[in-house]
């Protein structure tokens, strides 16, 4: 095993940063702050992130195959031009609940965007429950709904055969699979491959390395898990000196580097003395995988 590093290379005091993904282009990592409303992008060149702010709560955002990206804002896909500064809506889900959110989104290996909502907590991990749903958006920008009853919708990633589709419900504990169709996006055959441990607590954001084991952020557990979804076996810890890790992801040059985003939001003045840190973007060195490339929206 190398030896594993950790930094804390963009201290943004994010209230619920999110939802890391590099952008090769621009050889920069992009991020979200839910509740503080805007999309960053991080230079590991001038060490420094820009951001734009949104309108709503903005929870995800993605690679978009003919520029720009895309993101989940409120209950909204909409478009991000980055340089203008412009935002367009697409389509909105939940046009039946004035009370929910989209959460975490990822893209598939078709160029599918997957998002999931959830209802607005009250404080953190602290919500009514059951009020969420999974969505894809299309690339032709039709939306199908997989189904509802969830509780925060999270994690998502797809196994390097693209036949499996890993997915969290985060209150559930649980990391899930479900049998994947490429061709049409179908999921099905839900089952649980890992069940959290009380110190790990609550799972949040996830990826995938090039091994085809999965990374879990664990939101309150203060650090990323690596897992086996073949055995359902826990292959490796990585504490972080925050304690609400929520997302991971693979970047930079070769795909070596793990991004960790975290959150603040819900800690008292005693708990930010003690981890002057969290809301930062964290980067892991030596962890000896690398991750696989983001997919970019197709439509």
């Amino acid at each position: 095993m190398s030896s594993v590093s950790i930094e804390c290379v963009a201290k943004e005091g994010c209230r619920i940063g999110e939802s890391p993904v590099w952008d090769e282009k621009e050889g920069a990592l992009l991020f979200v702050d839910i509740t503080g409303r805007k999309v960053c992008r991080w230079s590991p060149v001038t060490r420094q992130a820009q951001a734009i702010p949104v309108d709503a709560p903005v929870s995800s955002v993605a690679l978009r195959k003919s520029g720009g990206y895309v993101i989940t804002l409120g209950t909204r896909f909409a478009a991000l031009e980055w340089k203008e500064e412009l935002v367009t809506t697409i389509t909105q889900v939940d046009k039946d609940k004035a009370n929910t959110r989209f959460n975490d989104g990822k893209v598939d290996p078709a160029g599918r965007y997957f998002a999931g909502t959830m209802a607005e907590e009250i404080r953190p991990a602290v919500l009514e429950r059951r009020q969420g749903s999974l969505y894809t958006l299309f690339p032709d920008l039709s939306v199908v709904k997989h189904f509802d009853q969830v509780d925060i919708s999270n994690g998502l990633d797809w196994s390097l055969d693209h036949r499996t589709f890993f997915y969290i419900d985060s209150l559930s504990y649980s990391v899930d699979a479900f049998d994947y169709d490429l061709q049409t996006g179908k999921i099905g055959n839900r089952r649980s491959i890992y069940k959290l441990e009380k110190e790990e607590s609550i799972p949040d954001g996830m990826c995938i390395d090039t091994e085809g084991k999965l990374w879990v952020a664990c939101y309150d557990g203060g650090r990323v898990i690596r897992l086996d979804p073949e055995t359902g076996k826990r292959l490796q810890t990585v504490k972080l000196p925050v304690d609400k890790t929520t997302s991971c992801c693979f970047g930079g040059k070769d795909y070596s580097e793990m991004f960790v985003t975290s959150a603040s939001d819900g800690m008292d003045k005693e708990w930010l003395s003690q981890q002057p840190q969290a809301g930062g973007i964290f980067k892991i060195t030596g962890l000896g995988v690398k991750g696989v490339p983001p997919y970019p929206f197709a439509g």
